[in-house]
């Protein structure tokens, strides 16, 4: 076992307040940020073990208290935080394991986070900040949900775009419609709602109880209609889950024009994490929302 794991296993064993001895390492594939491997010990039991530089420990610690936020909502299952900390080599991260099933259960995924969506904050935003990917994402508290999405959305991975290479054009049109964005709020006021924050269909699944699970999250209260907004934007929730989510927890007729506001904030981010065609994608939306207002 490499040196390091011997203190990752020294933690999991006071947090369970046991010894245990780790006898299988099997690395898993899947993560594109962390290494991500399954943990066995000696007994059968299992933890999924998250990895990274050790200068990435707040971004574990910030995801560990992302998912006891969502676990105190006592609405969907997330998996349980065991502990993280940092080597001399590594930060990381040792969750529950859950064997995942095949099986799809759209209405219940709908019904849980409806429940999920539920959950409510007298503000918006989070008491910490926390990542999207790699990225830093501030959620400093606000009343107003319009000047948090202009001043710790938008405005913040404008910024980072244009130093990236975001052309100053599109970079302009994104400034324009930040400031304007006030104009698809006229006759809705969203409640500050739990949200996972990074809802697309890589990071939910089912246990072999079909019971949903979802889990990488990028926790803040806001809109909900963000989470749902990022379910349409990279596939893998069907209509079935789409008209038992409305069933439980009806959509206001403006999120037809809100969600593309709400995917920019993705797109721009994945243009800030891989470049390539995501700039043209993001100055796409971008126009297609300014045509909105001015229409």
């Amino acid at each position: 076992m490499p040196n390091h794991l011997e203190s990752i296993t020294k933690n999991i064993s006071k947090s369970l307040n046991k010894n245990i001895h780790i006898k299988y390492i099997e690395p898993l594939g899947g993560g594109c940020i962390n290494q991500v491997s399954k943990l066995t010990d000696d007994h059968g039991s299992r933890w999924l073990l998250k990895e990274n530089t050790p200068h990435l420990l707040e971004m574990f610690i910030a995801e560990a208290q992302g998912l006891q936020e969502i676990q105190q909502s006592n609405s969907i299952r997330v998996p349980e935080v065991i502990c993280y900390g940092e080597t001399s080599k590594k930060s990381y991260l040792v969750l529950e394991y859950i064997d995942l099933s095949t099986k799809n259960n759209s209405e219940r995924m709908a019904e849980k986070l409806a429940l999920m969506h539920s959950y409510h904050s007298p503000q918006f935003g989070w008491y910490r900040d926390n990542n999207i990917g790699e990225t830093p994402q501030s959620n400093q508290h606000s009343h107003s949900w319009v000047t948090f999405w202009q001043e710790q959305r938008l405005l913040p991975q404008l910024n980072l775009a244009l130093k990236n290479g975001y052309p100053k054009t599109s970079y302009d049109n994104g400034i324009k419609l930040l400031e304007n964005i006030h104009m698809f709020f006229s006759s809705y006021q969203p409640a500050p709602s739990l949200l996972h924050g990074d809802l697309w269909g890589g990071n939910k699944a089912y246990d072999n109880s079909s019971e949903p699970v979802i889990f990488d999250p990028a926790v803040y209260y806001g809109d909900r209609e963000t989470d749902i907004a990022m379910t349409e934007l990279f596939g893998g929730f069907d209509a079935t889950f789409y008209a038992a989510y409305k069933n439980h927890y009806p959509l206001d007729a403006g999120y037809r024009v809100r969600k593309r506001l709400y995917n920019l904030y993705h797109i721009l981010n994945h243009y800030n994490l891989f470049s390539g065609g995501y700039a043209s994608q993001a100055a796409n939306m971008t126009k297609q929302l300014l045509a909105e207002i001015s229409g």
